[in-house]
């Protein structure tokens, strides 16, 4: 990475403004997973090393600018008090007179945790370029230095994450970092072979995605509701599954471009019924060929034999980026292509493999399968690891001091 971070600037006896992104779900004002806050806590403790006080600020939901107690950070703040051991100020507000005074007065080691930049739409305010910097140079006057340790808004252009950086000395905190580097290297440097694993419901969301990586990829394995455009291009029967019938022309270029790359499931679980809404079964579930899925059924996991393909292919590898599930894992009936990937993934890194999930719902499924701790890296940004898959600069990285 050629971003400064908190390590390459003095940091003592500073006052620091570090983005974070504490959007967390948040149930009855109890937060059910906290994986974002602690993600953050290597660099809060390291910032705090240095004597330097901390003002921290992120977004949670979409509160559409305007104030909303049901989106305020104050059980974040709760949270971080509680794993830190140590008292959290809590503003009312990110910006002001008061929340000026209260950073003025913040002592080395103390932190002080803005409320919710986004109750002010000059946050995120695609169309007023202008407002958005006087908010980013409100925010800044209230530190010495900026620090971004919210990869997961990185690819947002927000006052919070990118414009800020033009009125202070702004580095990545070490979370920023270390996405960076796993993707980064993942990507442009790669251990190979390297075998992409692309699923999730809608090709549109991916073809950039697939673009980038069919030329940096070894094998890319397609899977999950995308796939049935590719066998719809193949000239197979797809009965009620997914399609995305404007892509069909893309996906056949795709084919033709991959032939040797690209690898789709040769089976896939089959029903008539299913309750979306519910996320239930409700017809027979069965095993077909991809090419022959009947007219009136609805492909919704991959097949017994795809799952040894895929596996086969996740063991020799050296890197494996992962980002989409193979079908609808939010059923236990049909998330046993998914989960049979993880294990493959799980296993390929115990053989020493670079396995990285791109956060989004890869990561859900991860932790849903019990190994969110037995692959290499989980990425906290489902939109921006894609986007930096597709090869995109984003705006929040771009800001920062180059070394």
């Amino acid at each position: 990475m050629n971003k400064k971070t908190i390590k390459d600037i003095n940091l003592k006896n500073k006052k620091v403004i570090m983005r974070v992104d504490f959007n967390v779900p948040i149930k009855a004002g109890k937060i059910s997973d906290n994986a974002r806050i602690t993600a953050a806590l290597p660099s809060i403790k390291y910032i705090l090393e240095q004597n330097a006080s901390l003002i921290i600020m992120s977004h949670l939901g979409r509160p559409d600018g305007a104030p909303n107690p049901e989106y305020s950070l104050k059980p974040a703040a709760d949270e971080l008090s509680k794993l830190l051991g140590q008292k959290i100020i809590m503003a009312q507000d990110c910006i002001g007179p008061e929340v000026k005074k209260m950073a003025a007065a913040l002592k080395p080691k103390e932190i002080l945790m803005l409320e919710n930049v986004r109750f002010h739409k000059q946050e995120d305010d695609k169309k007023d370029k202008d407002g958005r910097k006087a908010f980013a140079k409100e925010l800044a006057s209230l530190a010495e230095i900026y620090v971004n340790d919210a990869f997961g808004t990185a690819h947002r252009e927000h006052a919070s994450t990118a414009n800020i950086a033009s009125f202070l000395p702004a580095v990545a905190g070490f979370l920023m970092e270390k996405e960076l580097n796993f993707l980064g290297n993942a990507i442009d440097n790669p251990k190979r072979p390297l075998i992409a694993i692309l699923g999730g419901a809608k090709i549109s969301d991916k073809i950039p995605v697939i673009e980038n990586l069919l030329a940096k990829a070894d094998k890319v394995i397609i899977g999950g509701g995308m796939a049935f455009t590719f066998f719809k291009a193949m000239g197979y029967e797809i009965g009620k599954s997914l399609l995305d019938a404007e892509l069909i022309g893309k996906t056949r270029e795709f084919l033709e471009k991959g032939k040797d790359k690209i690898i789709l499931p040769v089976d896939t679980k089959v029903t008539a019924g299913f309750n979306f809404s519910e996320m239930k079964l409700t017809g027979e579930l069965k095993t077909v060929p991809s090419s022959a899925i009947p007219a009136d059924q609805e492909g919704i996991d991959i097949g017994e034999e795809s799952v040894k393909k895929f596996s086969e292919i996740i063991k020799n590898a050296k890197t494996v980026l992962w980002n989409g599930p193979m079908g609808v894992f939010e059923c236990p009936d049909t998330a046993k292509g998914t989960f049979a990937v993880a294990e493959a993934l799980a296993s390929a890194t115990k053989s020493g493999a670079l396995t990285i999930i791109g956060g989004g719902d890869s990561a859900s499924a991860i932790k849903k399968a019990k190994l969110l701790d037995q692959v290499t890296h989980v990425s906290t940004g489902g939109g921006a690891s894609l986007e930096y898959l597709e090869g995109k600069i984003l705006p929040g990285v771009a800001a920062l001091n180059d070394k």
